[in-house]
């Protein structure tokens, strides 16, 4: 049987991407489209709605979010409590939020997943740099994206210093009486560690972790030159969460 899924979000681009797949898909079934700015009532025999209260009739098995930080938490509750597993590509979570959820899902007995990036190699650059990290402390974060984005610093770099911060001890970079002369010139900070967010028009989604240490150096960068990039792992996300029991943060839960 296909499972039934609902695209929030699908007048954006990523929304576009993953309405593409799942019509692609014979494993998947798309039964319903939502988004605040649609005008049309239905998208090849599929419905839409401008409201997500109007799809708590919908008996839907996944619900894909990538709507805007703004809503993404009570898409991912109202999701939850409809019975939805939650497949979510936003960011802009805090930790209470997701810790939130996951004890709601538990409650609820369903699966889910808050994914801050679901390309496969992103996921593996930020492995590689948890574990370069043990034994190159040094290491600052460069994560560029389009214009449109957001939010900053992106969740992928979030995760990675999160990541990082589990493998390295806490350590102060930079000198000791450093001064920024203009504000915000060394980014932002997370365990001593800077992050550094780029905004600009042609790009997609890129992060570099560069690490540094006594006459060497190194870079560790994923690019991510079309959306496509991501969708095999919205894929995974979609098909994985309907046999769990609770949310999950990060598509490497499920790998």
């Amino acid at each position: 049987m296909a499972i039934k899924v609902i695209i929030a979000g699908f007048k954006g681009k990523m929304g576009q991407a993953a309405y593409k797949m799942v019509l692609e898909d014979e494993e998947l079934e798309l039964i319903g489209l939502v988004d605040p700015f649609a005008t049309e009532k239905n998208v090849a025999g599929v419905p839409v709605f401008t409201d997500k209260t109007d799809l708590t009739a919908l008996e839907a098995d996944v619900w894909v979010d990538f709507t805007t930080p703004a809503v993404a938490y009570e898409n991912t509750k109202f999701a939850l409590e409809n019975g939805f597993a939650p497949v979510v590509g936003t960011t802009g979570f805090t930790a209470e939020q997701i810790d939130e959820l996951k004890s709601l899902s538990a409650r609820k007995a369903l699966g889910g997943l808050i994914a801050p990036n679901f390309a496969i190699g992103a996921i593996l650059l930020m492995q590689f740099a948890a574990q370069a990290a043990k034994y190159l402390p040094n290491v600052e974060i460069i994560e560029l994206h389009h214009d449109n984005k957001k939010d900053a610093p992106s969740g992928t770099a979030i995760k990675t210093a999160e990541l990082i911060s589990e493998t390295r001890q806490s350590l102060k970079q930079g000198a000791t009486d450093e001064e920024e002369l203009l504000a915000g010139a060394r980014g932002a900070e997370v365990d001593g560690m800077r992050i550094h967010s780029v905004r600009l028009p042609g790009l997609v989604a890129h992060q570099e972790v560069i690490f540094g240490a006594q006459g060497e150096g190194l870079t560790l960068r994923h690019d991510s030159y079309d959306r496509i990039s991501f969708m095999s792992g919205v894929n995974l996300g979609i098909k994985e969460v309907v046999k769990r029991q609770q949310l999950v943060y990060g598509l490497e839960q499920l790998l």
